[in-house]
């Protein structure tokens, strides 16, 4: 199978696309009046959450391109959160009085 490209507006239209699938997904779980979604598995019972990792975890979009702009959010958020964890310790402890 041949790669397929993409250039210019109409990959950045795909991508933010597939960004915007993904935050709809999650948008709705925050907040005080954040709404539950249910998660359908491949196998087993569907899942009611409303946790927001776990409804992006499960985003898989048909178009290749729209994937690939909800997987770049999920990378760079978890990236993110892992530079967060590693950086707490640091802080805490420089800001430690002696």
């Amino acid at each position: 199978m041949s790669k397929i490209l993409k250039f210019d507006e109409d990959a950045r239209r795909k991508l933010e696309a597939g960004v915007n699938h993904l935050a709809d997904a999650v948008k709705v779980t925050l907040g005080p009046k954040g709404r539950n979604v249910v998660l359908d598995k491949k196998f087993g019972a569907p899942t009611i959450t409303n946790d927001g990792v776990s409804i992006a975890r499960e985003v898989e979009l048909e178009d290749p391109f729209e994937n690939m702009g909800a997987q770049l959010v999920k990378e760079v958020a978890t990236k993110l959160m892992m530079l967060l964890v590693m950086e707490r310790p640091q802080q805490l402890f420089s800001l430690k009085p002696w």
